[in-house]
């Protein structure tokens, strides 16, 4: 399993749970958001970090709000459910691209689901945003 970071200009991160087979806050908070919040302020220093997550259970945990609280990083409000609302559909654009393929190691297929990514036309980005 992989969490993905994108934005409106695209891709941003990739990172694999290795050995994990789900996200837990405290993988969140002391492995993947430091990556990307880094990875973002190294980007473009000036700009506030703006991050929007569904309402998964180490998305709202105490110990990630803390966390994103202490870095100044804003939350966007995340509906609890609404089918109109779904901006993570992109993903099934990578995932059409590698349905049946066949991987030799964990990493082959993270290396594939990133580049599957990084060729999703900028459109096709920005369309995701536009909702």
């Amino acid at each position: 399993m992989v969490a993905t970071f994108v934005s409106k200009a695209g891709h941003i991160a990739t990172i694999p749970l290795n050995e994990q087979r789900t996200v837990t806050a405290d993988w969140y908070t002391t492995i993947c958001l430091p990556k990307i919040i880094t990875k973002l302020r190294k980007i473009n220093p000036e700009r506030r970090i703006i991050l929007h997550q569904d309402n998964a259970s180490s998305h709202t945990a105490q110990t990630t709000r803390q966390y994103l609280t202490e870095e100044n990083v804003e939350l966007l409000d995340h509906p609890p459910y609404s089918p109109d609302l779904c901006p993570n559909d992109f993903f099934t654009f990578p995932k059409n691209r590698l349905r049946g393929q066949r991987f030799q190691s964990p990493e082959e297929a993270v290396h594939a689901f990133k580049n599957a990514v990084l060729d999703l036309p900028a459109n096709e980005w920005n369309k995701c945003f536009e909702n």
